[in-house]
């Protein structure tokens, strides 16, 4: 009876502090607004364990084991416990690492070890990414410290990088025209950033085609925005192409 009421005197505890998440991350923002969500969880988690540990403790207590002395007794096998929780203690500091460089958050898309998708959680062992087929991927933070992280989130921009063939039966001030047309429709395009790289040049003469080399950025990294544009900029290549009179080459 007596452990049934420690134990539920610190399940009540470890409840309310779930329950307390955002005064958490409210707690955190003051110190870090970037970080408010993932440092909150953190925390949360070692608080929630150090409780826990204090809960079994109490219950041990209860028991008529003296807590004191098997403490002291652990000590004769510290080493070999340090050996077998190495993994664990680099996976600690891999998510120490991970929120001091500030370098993914939760809810940014990333690439990192051959594993792609959005970021759910960066906890105290591990991150778990969610795949864009919708499977949960936990990898070691270890693993994520230590590797190159392609964070796609924070790129602000995405390209579009394509080639248009013509036919040859274009001439050569249909062909000038439709460049210039080209260029100018990026160049006033709302949704084209202007701060990067733009390109609209005659590349080459194909084996069926005379080919316009397009090279732009949208001012978007969100993908369904980014295909939108994408769409969009297609339909005006094509406009612009039929209204000078030339048409798209049968590419072989």
């Amino acid at each position: 009876l007596n452990t049934l009421v420690v134990y539920t005197i610190f399940w009540a505890i470890l409840s309310v502090m779930e329950s307390l998440r955002d005064l958490f991350h409210h707690a955190t923002e003051k110190f870090n607004p970037d970080l408010a969500q993932e440092m909150g969880n953190f925390i949360l988690k070692i608080a929630k364990v150090i409780v826990a540990a204090i809960g079994l403790g109490a219950m041990l207590q209860v028991w008529g084991i003296n807590v004191t002395a098997l403490v002291a007794s652990l000590g004769l096998g510290g080493l070999a416990f340090a050996l077998a929780a190495k993994d664990t203690a680099a996976n600690l500091f891999g998510s120490f690492a991970l929120l001091a460089d500030k370098s993914i958050r939760i809810g940014e898309w990333i690439k990192v070890g051959g594993v792609e998708g959005t970021v759910e959680d960066i906890g105290m062992r591990t991150t778990k990414i969610r795949s864009f087929e919708k499977s949960l991927i936990t990898v070691p933070n270890q693993i994520v410290s230590n590797s190159p992280i392609e964070n796609f989130s924070r790129r602000g921009v995405r390209r579009i990088k394509m080639q248009i063939g013509l036919t040859y039966s274009t001439s050569a001030e249909q062909l000038g025209n439709i460049v210039k047309e080209i260029r100018s429709m990026l160049h006033n395009h709302e949704k084209i950033s202007q701060k990067e790289t733009l390109l609209v040049n005659f590349e080459s003469f194909g084996d069926s085609s005379q080919n316009i080399f397009i090279y732009d950025f949208t001012n978007t990294y969100n993908w369904e925005l980014y295909l939108k544009i994408r769409e969009e900029i297609h339909m005006k290549i094509i406009k612009i192409v039929e209204q000078n009179g030339s048409g798209l080459a049968f590419h072989s």
